[in-house]
C-alpha cells in the first residue's frame, strides 16, 4: 500500500477512539439548520407589522424577533461547546456574515433598531471565544489524563484498557478481528543476570520494533500493538481475509522479534510464544477473547519453550473447563467450601510423626473437585494464596486443639505455592496465624517445591531464612523431579527431603530406581537432613525403605488422607 511509514497507525487508532466520543455529525448539521431557520424568522418577523393574538391578548409580531434571535445564539453556543475547534470557527464565520448586514442597516439605512442586535452578536462572540479557549484547556487536560489511562508508561504502547476500548468499538461496528497474546521466553533471566534496567531497555526496543511494523502496514493486516504487563504483549488484527493472513502477520512479528537486540554492547536474542483467538468465530465477548487467547498462550508455554503459535480451541481448556473451575474456586472461598484433609506421617517403627495438611474443595452441589483440577487453575488465577492461608489456618487450629487435648508431640506440614512464598508479607501472614492460636513455630513444617531453588534461588533463600529464624522447619517437596538441584541443596538451610512418589512406585520394579532412592537418602543424611518418602503403598516398599535408611514414610500403606475428626482420634489412639 502506498502509505508513508511515518503514518502512526497505533496512535491514530487511539485518536479515532477519542473522536468517536464527540457529538455526532448529524447534530452539527441540525444546529446549522436551526440557526438558519432562526435567522430567517428573525429577519422576517422584525420587519412585520402584523399582530398575533395569544389568549385574546394582541402581540406585535416583531416582539417575537428577540426569541428567535436568542435561539440562533443558542445554536452558536452549542456549536462552540460540542464541536470544539470546528464548531467555534463555524460559529465565528456565521457571526462574521451578519456584521456586514448590520453595518448596512445601521450606518447606510440609519436603522438604529439593529444596534441591540450588534451588541448581542459582540457578546455572543466574546462568549463563544471564552467557551472555546476554556474547552481547549479542559481538552488538553483530558487528553493528558486519557494518555496516561491508555498508555503503558515504560514502552509508550497502548495498554489493556486501550485494547478493551478498541475491541468495544470493533464489536459495535461488527468488524472481524483477531486478538493475539504474546509472551517473551526466558525474559526473567535477563532481569536476573543483567538487571531490571537492561530488561526495561529490551522491552522498549521490542515495543519500538513492533510499533514500527504496525505503522508500516506491510503485514497485510491493520495491526494494533499493546503491552499488557511485564513481558506480555497484545495484538489486535483487523483487515484480513482469512486465518492464513492472521498467521502470516503473527509470523511477521515473530521474525521482527527474533532479530538481534543490542543493549550496552551486549547482544540478546529473544523469542516468544503466541496464542490467538478470533472474533466472532471463537467469541464476541471481550473478556472471553482475552481469556481464550491467554489460554492458547499458556498451552504453548506449558508444552515447552520456543517460538510457537497456537489458536484457541475448546480443547485448550481442560475437560472441566478452567474458567468454570475458577468460578467454582471463587464461590468455594466465599461459601466455605474449601476444607482440608490430614495425611499421617510415620517413622520407620510406625510411630506417628505428624500430618500433612492437604487442600480439598467442593462445588455448590457438594461434589468433590480433585486437587489436580483446581490447584493448577488456582495458581494461574492468583487464588492459590487464599487457599493456602485458609487451609493453613484451619490446620493450625486443629493442631492447637490436639495439643491442648492430648499433649501429643506432633508436627504439622503445610504446602505453600511458589507465588505465595514470594509475597513480601508471606512470613508475617504465617506468624499472625500462629500467634492467633498460640502454636509454637517449632511444630510447623513448610513444604516448598524443588523448582523454587532453581527458578528463584535468591528470593527462596531469603524466605527460608525468615522461616528458620521464626523456628519453623522447611521441607523440599517432590525432591528428585527437578534438575541441577543438588548444586543448590547445600546452600539451603532445610530440614527434610521428600522423595517424590514416582520414584517410590518404580523402586521395587528395577534396581536402578532403588539405587536412585538410596542415593537421595544418602545425600540427605550427608547434609544432616531427614528424608521422608511419599506415596508408599505396600509393605514391600516399607521394607526396602527401611533397609536403605529412610527416616519417615507417608502413604496409603499406613494412612490415607483423613478428616480432622479422624486424625484427632488417631492421635489419641497412638498415645
Amino acid at each position: 500500500m502506498a502509505r508513508h511509514t511515518e503514518d502512526n497507525r497505533v496512535d491514530k487508532t487511539l485518536r479515532m477512539l477519542s473522536l468517536n466520543r464527540e457529538a455526532p455529525k448529524s447534530a452539527f448539521v441540525l444546529l446549522l439548520v436551526l440557526f438558519a431557520i432562526s435567522i430567517f424568522l428573525t429577519s422576517r418577523i422584525a420587519t412585520s407589522e402584523d399582530t398575533t393574538y395569544l389568549f385574546g391578548i394582541p402581540f406585535a409580531n416583531k416582539s417575537f424577533a428577540g426569541i428567535f434571535s436568542m435561539m440562533g445564539n443558542i445554536c452558536l453556543i452549542c456549536l462552540a461547546m460540542l464541536f470544539r475547534k470546528t464548531g467555534y470557527f463555524t460559529a465565528l464565520a456565521l457571526l462574521a456574515l451578519q456584521f456586514p448586514l448590520m453595518y448596512v442597516n445601521i450606518i447606510v439605512r440609519k436603522n438604529y433598531t439593529n444596534i441591540p442586535g450588534l451588541f448581542n452578536n459582540i457578546l455572543i462572540l466574546i462568549a463563544i471565544t471564552f467557551i472555546f479557549f476554556g474547552n481547549r484547556r479542559i481538552q488538553d487536560y483530558q487528553n493528558h489524563i486519557r494518555e496516561q489511562a491508555v498508555t503503558d508508561r515504560l514502552t509508550g504502547l497502548p495498554n489493556r484498557f486501550a485494547c478493551n476500548e478498541l475491541m468495544q468499538d470493533l464489536l459495535w461496528r461488527t468488524e472481524r478481528f483477531a486478538v493475539v497474546s504474546a509472551d517473551l521466553n526466558n525474559f526473567k533471566s535477563i532481569n536476573d543476570t543483567m538487571g531490571h534496567d537492561t530488561g526495561d531497555n529490551v522491552l522498549k526496543e521490542i515495543a519500538k520494533r513492533w510499533k514500527a511494523l504496525a505503522n508500516s502496514l506491510t503485514t497485510g493486516t491493520i495491526d494494533f500493538v499493546a503491552r499488557i504487563t511485564g513481558d506480555e504483549f497484545f495484538l489486535i488484527l483487523t483487515g484480513y481475509d482469512s486465518e492464513e493472513d492472521v498467521l502470516n502477520t503473527i509470523e511477521a512479528y515473530k521474525e521482527e522479534l527474533e532479530k538481534k537486540i543490542t543493549i550496552d554492547d551486549c547482544d540478546y536474542y529473544m523469542t516468544a510464544c503466541f496464542g490467538y483467538s478470533m472474533c466472532p468465530e471463537d467469541s464476541d465477548v471481550i473478556d472471553n477473547l482475552f481469556s481464550f487467547s491467554d489460554a492458547a498462550l499458556h498451552e504453548v508455554k506449558k508444552n515447552g519453550s520456543g517460538s510457537r503459535i497456537l489458536r484457541f480451541t475448546m480443547d485448550v481448556l481442560n475437560s472441566e473447563n478452567a474458567l468454570e473451575i475458577e468460578r467454582k474456586i471463587r464461590s468455594a472461598l466465599t461459601n466455605g467450601k474449601i476444607f482440608y484433609h490430614l495425611q499421617p506421617q510415620y517413622d520407620m517403627d510406625h510411630k506417628l510423626r505428624g500430618f500433612e495438611a492437604l487442600a480439598r474443595m467442593k462445588d455448590e452441589n457438594g461434589s468433590l473437585i480433585s486437587p489436580m483440577d483446581f490447584i493448577p487453575v488456582a495458581e494461574k488465577t492468583g487464588l492459590v494464596d487464599r487457599i493456602d492461608m485458609h487451609v493453613f489456618e484451619l490446620a493450625v487450629q486443629f493442631l492447637d486443639n490436639v495439643i491442648n487435648e492430648t499433649g501429643a508431640d506432633i508436627t504439622l506440614s503445610a504446602n505453600v505455592s511458589v507465588r505465595h512464598l514470594m509475597k513480601n508479607n508471606f512470613t508475617e501472614d504465617l506468624k499472625k496465624v500462629l500467634d492467633k492460636y498460640n502454636v509454637s513455630p517449632e511444630r510447623i513444617e513448610i513444604e516448598i517445591t524443588e523448582s523454587i531453588m532453581i527458578d528463584s534461588a535468591e528470593k527462596a533463600l531469603q524466605r527460608i531464612d525468615e522461616l528458620k529464624q521464626l523456628g519453623m522447619k522447611v521441607a523440599i517437596d517432590d525432591f528428585g523431579t527437578g534438575y541441577s538441584s543438588l548444586s543448590y541443596l547445600n546452600n539451603f538451610p532445610t530440614d527434610m527431603l521428600k522423595i517424590d512418589k514416582s520414584f517410590i512406585d518404580n523402586m521395587n520394579l528395577n534396581e536402578s530406581s532403588k539405587q536412585y532412592v538410596a542415593m537421595i537418602i544418602s545425600i540427605g543424611h550427608t547434609l544432616d537432613l531427614k528424608v521422608i518418602s511419599e506415596g508408599v503403598e505396600s509393605a514391600d516398599q516399607v521394607k526396602v525403605l527401611k533397609d536403605i535408611g529412610c527416616d519417615y514414610i507417608q502413604g496409603y500403606v499406613w494412612g490415607k488422607p483423613m478428616l480432622p475428626e479422624e486424625a484427632f482420634e488417631l492421635v489419641g489412639s497412638c498415645k
